[in-house]
């Protein structure tokens, strides 16, 4: 039986979706599928080291994205 999986709305900036729709493009994922990814990558690393990615997770970022 396949895991249920939970609904969350979710909203990006124009620029932040753009930037993961072409990434997801380039890994050949939907967008959902790419945000999932990157989502379940970032879990994964905590529980390996017991600490975010970034020790800056929570400050908002500046995308320079064109």
């Amino acid at each position: 039986m396949a895991e249920e999986k939970k609904q969350v709305p979710l909203r990006l900036s124009a620029k932040l979706y753009n930037a993961i729709a072409a990434w997801a493009e380039d890994d050949f994922r939907s967008v959902n599928g790419q945000i999932e990814y990157l989502l379940t990558e970032c879990v994964r690393q905590r529980k390996k080291n017991g600490r975010y990615v970034s020790e800056t997770l929570d400050e908002p970022i500046e995308l320079d994205i064109q």
